[in-house]
């Protein structure tokens, strides 16, 4: 007997409409113990478009209303958001049963490279990098990176016939392109064709400096899935462009390869990694190398323009150190050529470290595999729900706490020493502090490549310290803008090879 139910269309469309509300999320209340929820009035994307266009400044905004921890709607995630940075130690060592981060992680590399890593991926990553991005390997790096820090000035610069004279370009445009040229040569090699290499390589870079800017610009949407129609597009034009110029086959033919590169390469073809998803993960370390170094390298400067007394004491340090090593800044001496394993240079650290606290701001991920207490310092106790993601943000809760820095949005760069010298060490709540930046992110996720990163910043900074003279209308040095801004520039001595 066959039995037939008749239902009305309204009924149908009501019972659809239903189905859809509970998808996104409109049903969800908040639950006994559970951080504040706040869902914003647009179903499923919840308050997207305001995260997107200012993480930093709107989390402040929602701090202010809900306190150190809430929750969030964000393009169909809940996000629970941790600001309390004593907080952070127990859930930076939670179990991964409990608070996973390579399952955010690999959902991120997906959304952006178009790939899904896997466990042995991440090992072999982790286990490179501390190869080659530490110790005797990086010293190697380094080295590399000074010298092709060396042809990248040589080349920006008319030095045909000798003549001292002033070039005029954007801060934000010279210093990331600068150290973006340097460090793609270092990592990815050269052409193999020695008379027109030097030529081809750095007009290639100039080409991936444009497009990765664009790229990087997306990174926020495309990790969270929120992209439009033409970021959609925009995305995968930009996509294949990077395929193209990292494909393994290209790469291969290149001279000089880093042994972080290479030996990544070599290890994911011997597990069985496809020759495309090493082409996709090429370009993923790229974009890993690169992203933040850029734009910090771009700060340091424009903050030492801005501040003269800085600029003076940081300048006059490399100088002596540079004499220390048997060089000057003279008319007629060679470029600078040094190693940072051999020199000191605190206040240029201090400077540095003062940057990345100012304006580097990681957000530490972890996906919650099931429901999980939190007990705060405080002692409030909260329960994250299975499902959802947690955000540990430490630029509000670390880097801006004034307790632990006094006046804390001004910048300061010798703010990490002593009067005499040494380094100094921070304290919250009367208890010495471990960890006191966290520009690299922490736990296990910890980003593997945070020595060279610093190590290309104290490289470029030294040079661009050493090696230049700047002229820039001071009215206009103001960290708020966007691109930065121009000035004119001359070397301190003439290039010399």
């Amino acid at each position: 007997m066959r039995v037939v139910l008749w239902v009305k269309p309204q009924t149908s469309l009501l019972a659809l409409l239903l189905g859809w509300l509970y998808t996104v999320g409109a049903f969800r209340k908040r639950r006994p113990k559970e951080p504040p929820l706040d869902k914003g009035f647009i179903p499923w994307l919840g308050h997207a478009i305001k995260f997107k266009k200012n993480p930093a400044e709107f989390l402040e905004v929602m701090r202010k209303k809900h306190g150190d921890i809430f929750t969030l709607l964000v393009g169909g995630n809940y996000i629970h958001f941790l600001a309390d940075a004593d907080s952070y130690e127990p859930i930076l060592k939670e179990s991964p049963d409990k608070l996973d981060f390579d399952k955010f992680g690999s959902m991120i590399v997906l959304n952006v490279f178009a790939f899904q890593p896997t466990d042995s991926h991440h090992h072999i990553l982790k286990k490179i990098s501390k190869e080659y991005l530490r110790g005797k390997g990086l010293a190697v790096l380094n080295k590399v990176m000074m010298e092709k820090l060396k042809t990248v000035m040589l080349h920006s610069w008319d030095s045909g016939e000798h003549k001292r004279h002033w070039q005029q370009d954007g801060v934000f445009h010279f210093s990331y392109k600068t150290i973006f040229q340097a460090a793609f040569l270092a990592l990815f090699g050269t052409e193999l064709d020695k008379e027109n290499a030097k030529k081809n390589t750095l007009t290639q870079c100039g080409e991936f400096f444009g497009n990765f800017q664009k790229f990087d610009h997306l990174f926020p949407q495309m990790a969270l899935g929120i992209l439009d129609p033409q970021g959609k597009k925009d995305t995968e034009r930009l996509r294949n462009f990077f395929w193209d110029k990292l494909s393994v086959e290209k790469i291969c033919k290149k001279d000089n390869i880093s042994k972080w590169i290479a030996v990544q390469d070599q290890q994911m073809a011997e597990i069985g990694m496809t020759e495309k998803m090493r082409t996709q993960f090429m370009f993923l370390l790229l974009w890993a190398s690169q992203a933040n170094t850029g734009p910090a390298a771009f700060w340091v400067l424009v903050h030492l323009l801005k501040y003269p007394e800085a600029m003076k004491a940081v300048r006059e340090e490399v100088d002596r150190v540079l004499r220390e090593t048997g060089q000057e800044v003279n008319p007629g001496s060679p470029i600078i050529d040094v190693s940072l394993e051999t020199i000191k240079t605190p206040l240029l650290d201090s400077t540095i470290e003062e940057i990345l606290r100012l304006k580097v701001s990681p957000f530490l991920f972890r996906s919650v595999m099931q429901d999980t207490d939190l007990k705060m310092a405080d002692g409030r106790e909260y329960i994250f729900r299975k499902g959802d993601q947690l955000l540990l943000f430490p630029f509000l809760g670390l880097h801006m706490d004034p307790e632990i820095y006094p006046d804390p949005h001004t910048f300061r760069y010798d703010r990490f020493l002593n009067p005499d010298g040494t380094k100094r060490e921070f304290y919250k709540n009367g208890k010495k502090l471990k960890k006191y930046t966290m520009p690299f992110g922490g736990g296990p996720s910890i980003c593997p490549g945070r020595f060279f990163a610093v190590s290309e910043l104290k490289i470029n900074s030294t040079s661009e310290i050493a090696q230049w003279q700047w002229e820039a209308p001071l009215a206009k040095v103001v960290p708020q803008v966007k691109n930065g801004f121009r000035l004119r520039m001359d070397l301190r001595n003439e290039l010399s090879t």
